[in-house]
């Protein structure tokens, strides 16, 4: 069969053009995978962020108690807060950890591989919480955090990437969100489980265990379904599996056309083989897509969503909510994150990646200043204990629209197949050191600036939404190598020799990617597929 292929790889032929349209439908299968991964991998990060805080007194009582068995005498006040400082803080050492070993397992093991044979984690982890209390050590919750925090490092990086690579491009912002969306679930679901009427009294090494039943379930579904077909196809070279993997994810379609838009992309590669980090950082080509993964995974750590979390209680108690009450208004707050959430991910594909992230933001750092303003000024002016209340609001409500999940997406999206592994690890890592640098400088700058320091978060807010302005363009509806050619220099790198076959279509060689070089080009597509 002849087809033509025109400068962005639309097709010429009217039933190509329509089958090709039906592929980019979201299918069972798609919705499934998606929900498979984000609950029983995403999930888990938002819950082991939210599980240490409402059984603290609990678990600094069986440190004390364990301590008075082995020694005959408790912690002191300084020892049993670092004690449990260190077990709210290991678990983003271990995302770290986790994070520096994406490119290394994704290239070994691909996309769903990864995720799969990361649960063993998961179990490991389970088992130390789960069974500490009875074996009378609090080394096995600390570790334990320890193990979950590796685990949630890696899923936190390959679940964006995996679901990035099957999504057709019309849907990878939708599904790029839903992992976001799991997150905010996970941390919804440990402030409901952690009422004191539920988990968060004597029931506590339960509650943390429980991260085991998800990933349980993970476990048994999500090998039935096949590896990211840009893997098999761009780093496997196995075309048959890539036809398979396809036919589970698209509706009932011709296929060939995403085929060849991966074949166009692997013959733009310069290499196949995976980047290492030092290599994409010394790239040149890729500079200004790394700068961008840089600066958005910093500035969504540093952006205050987290030290909010120090003030909260605080505010709620300012604003005459009774403080039994405050455990159930915080569980408002989670709520809120989901309903954030299913509005960031219904909507991306409409609005764009960028008015999410620069919206949420906005909204993030005015309701920083607007947290300093109401704090400063509720002694004279009562009605601003409210005001501070819907800021606390408003931080959520932003972050979780966008930058909650955006900047993951966006990292799958400014790279190609070879660099892609490289970038998480970057981000990833980044991520995680500056959710660690706020937990650690969060305090002193507190005792320091009081009030006053949401201005700094509030800056930084602004800055991010400044830099994604004014540098990263728009990715929605667009291919890899569509994306990559908007951040290429304006003047195209002299024309690369030919390639292979003669029926395979001519690159110019631009930013490491390629760009067709003439307007219509004529081949047999049968010869693409076997």
């Amino acid at each position: 069969m002849i087809i033509t292929v025109y400068k962005w790889g639309h097709l010429a032929c009217p039933q190509m053009e329509k089958s090709y349209f039906r592929c980019k439908h979201l299918t069972s299968s798609l919705l499934a995978v998606a929900f498979l991964t984000s609950f029983g991998s995403s999930m888990l990060y938002g819950y082991n962020l939210a599980v240490v805080n409402s059984p603290a007194v609990y678990i600094k009582d069986f440190y004390n108690r364990t301590s008075v068995s082995r020694n005959g005498t408790g912690l002191d006040g300084e020892a049993l807060t670092l004690m449990y400082s260190l077990t709210v803080s290991v678990f983003a050492i271990g995302g770290l950890l986790g994070s520096l070993m994406v490119g290394m397992l994704v290239t070994r093991f691909g996309r769903k591989g990864t995720v799969v044979n990361s649960t063993v984690l998961v179990f490991i982890a389970g088992s130390l919480m789960g069974f500490s209390r009875i074996c009378g050590s609090p080394e096995m919750v600390i570790f334990g955090r320890f193990v979950t925090g590796i685990h949630s490092g890696i899923s936190l990086s390959v679940v964006p990437m995996y679901l990035g690579e099957i999504a057709p491009k019309n849907l990878r912002g939708f599904l790029g969100l839903v992992p976001s969306l799991f997150i905010c679930a996970g941390v919804f679901s440990a402030q409901i489980l952690g009422l004191h009427e539920i988990l968060g009294k004597d029931h506590w090494p339960l509650f943390l265990s429980l991260v085991v039943i998800p990933t349980f379930i993970q476990l048994m579904l999500l090998p039935w379904f096949p590896e990211s077909p840009r893997y098999l196809l761009i780093e496997k070279h196995n075309v048959h599996a890539t036809i398979i993997a396809l036919k589970w994810y698209r509706a009932k379609c011709n296929i060939q056309s995403e085929i060849e838009e991966m074949q166009e992309e692997q013959r733009s590669l310069s290499s196949v083989e995976t980047v290492s980090v030092w290599r994409l950082i010394l790239d040149p080509l890729v500079r200004w897509q790394l700068l961008s993964v840089v600066v958005i995974n910093i500035g969504m750590q540093l952006s205050g969503i987290d030290a909010l979390w120090f003030y909260t209680n605080d505010i709620f108690r300012n604003a005459g909510i009774p403080d039994p009450e405050i455990q159930y208004t915080t569980v408002g707050t989670g709520a809120i994150e989901i309903i954030a959430g299913l509005i960031g991910c219904f909507t991306i594909e409409k609005l764009g990646r960028r008015p999410l992230i620069i919206g949420g933001f906005l909204v993030m750092g005015f309701c920083c200043a607007g947290i300093t303003l109401s704090l400063v000024l509720q002694v004279h002016l009562p009605f601003m204990r409210y005001v501070s209340v819907g800021c606390v609001v408003g931080i959520i409500a932003g972050f979780c629209i966008g930058p909650a999940g955006v900047p993951f997406l966006i990292t799958a999206e400014l790279f190609k197949q070879s660099h892609r592994p490289a970038a998480y690890t970057v981000g990833g890592s980044l991520n995680w050191i500056s959710n660690f640098t706020v937990g650690f400088v969060f305090p002193f700058l507190q005792m320091s600036a009081g009030s006053y320091c949401y201005l700094v978060f509030c800056c930084v807010c602004l800055a991010v939404a400044a830099f994604v302005f004014f540098v990263i363009p728009e990715t929605k509806n667009k291919t890899f190598v569509e994306i990559s050619q908007m951040f290429a220099s304006k003047e195209a790198v002299p024309e690369t020799q030919g390639l292979g076959h003669p029926d395979q279509l001519k690159l110019r060689k631009m930013n490491g990617y390629g760009t067709l070089e003439n307007g219509s080009l004529e081949f047999d597509s049968s010869s693409s597929v076997p």
